[in-house]
């Protein structure tokens, strides 16, 4: 089966070779030198989050600056261009006590407390034939049944290689293998305990308002996962549209992962219309969850922190549990219709229930409420600068979860050094 999967994607890679070589981007080459670039983003961050009446820790906090550093070669030029990119990632600890620790955002030393700081750095080599580009090493992946999460103070990092085609216009194949993914708060290439993932799909643009994704990852010693998504936007003029968004993840899991001593499944798909008039957007979305283990329904995280493309997948919930089923309603506001470029708000309400609890159990509950402000500079000195507040609101019932309040204060500034 994999054979054919790979002869499949061979043939139409080569078919748009075939079609467009005269006009592929590794034609028009820049250069080892001349293509480069070398960006380093500083990001500062404080959390807090008050679990309220957790006996064991009710509250947590933390504030960090993190320095993520990027090198990305140009491609030689030629029939094969080759590259090389580089990211260098640096967490330093500006507060955080021993009673109010975080472990996924520093690392703890051996007596339990906040490391001072912490650091990481790999490298990738890249091969680009036509529009196809072998990347092997390490580096970011955001692809939806692999997505390293950047939702933190520093990055994942995933360790592996990924083939990128876009030969056939309008179609991107991507084809990978991955051994090792570093967790947010490590400075260990294997800290997540990844063994292998393997994984294969792509997107294809109907036109430019219908758009289709298909894959398949398969986890070693733990599940095999398809998803699949249709995107629809509808322009309805005078600076009007109605967007359609539909994810889907079905899942199968191995018994020795679930503890269970049977194989189980789950199925959660999500469908969200935003419609969009002037600076306003409405978004109404629903979710459902058939099915799981032990209130588990949709599993993530061993295939990266950030593989969960679903609507209602928000700041502190996921709203994925077992048989769950959950609303979602959310306004946005640009104020750049209202003469403050750089300026949004945004704020929504999630809504869940009917989680399964198990036998005997009365169906749990979930909800939460985000509030959201961002402001980008648009010019001057501290052009790009982004200052962002960002505070939610959880609620839960029956022992699902602790009721607790999550805010996050960040500040980026992105310096582009070549």
């Amino acid at each position: 089966m994999q054979v054919m999967k790979w002869s499949v994607i061979a043939m139409a890679v080569a078919a748009g070779t075939s079609q467009m070589a005269f006009a592929s981007s590794q034609s028009e080459s820049e250069g080892f030198v001349e293509g480069s670039s070398l960006t380093i983003l500083n990001r500062n961050l404080y959390m807090n989050r008050d679990f309220r009446d957790d006996a064991s820790q009710s509250y947590r906090e933390a504030w960090g600056h993190g320095f993520i550093g990027t090198f990305e070669s140009g491609f030689t030029q030629g029939t094969i261009g080759v590259g090389v990119d580089a990211i260098g990632l640096l967490g330093v600890k500006l507060d955080s006590g021993e009673g109010r620790a975080w472990p996924d955002i520093f690392p703890k030393d051996s007596e339990g407390k906040p490391q001072d700081d912490y650091s990481s750095a790999g490298v990738a080599v890249k091969f680009r034939v036509s529009d196809t580009v072998l990347k092997y090493g390490t580096q970011f992946v955001a692809l939806p049944v692999f997505s390293t999460d950047d939702a933190r103070l520093l990055p994942e990092t995933a360790r592996g290689g990924l083939i990128t085609s876009s030969e056939i216009d309008g179609l991107e194949l991507n084809i990978g293998r991955f051994t090792a993914l570093s967790a947010k708060s490590e400075a260990d290439h294997d800290s997540v305990g990844l063994e292998e993932i393997n994984l294969v799909g792509g997107t294809y643009a109907f036109s430019d308002s219908l758009s289709t994704s298909l894959y398949y990852s398969d986890v070693k010693d733990a599940f095999e996962k398809v998803y699949g998504n249709v995107n629809y936007n509808l322009g309805l003029g005078a600076d009007q549209s109605l967007a359609f968004d539909f994810n889907i993840y079905q899942t199968e899991y191995e018994s020795e992962f679930t503890g269970t001593g049977s194989d189980e499944d789950n199925t959660i798909w999500s469908l969200a219309s935003t419609y969009s008039l002037g600076a306003h957007s409405f978004t109404v979305a629903y979710q459902k969850s058939h099915g799981g283990y032990d209130t588990t329904g949709y599993t993530y995280g061993i295939d990266g922190g950030g593989t969960v493309w679903l609507s209602n997948s928000v700041q502190y919930s996921d709203f994925y549990y077992e048989d769950e089923q959950s609303w979602q309603v959310r306004y946005d506001l640009d104020m750049t219709t209202y003469g403050v470029s750089g300026l949004s708000f945004m704020t929504r309400y999630v809504d869940g229930s009917n989680i399964n609890m198990g036998a005997g159990n009365p169906d749990a509950e979930e909800s939460e409420w985000d509030i959201e402000a961002k402001y980008v500079f648009q010019e001057g000195p501290a052009k790009d600068l982004s200052l962002r507040v960002r505070q939610a609101f959880y609620q839960a019932t029956n022992g699902l979860d602790n009721d607790l309040s999550d805010t996050r204060l960040i500040v980026e500034y992105p310096l582009s050094i070549l």
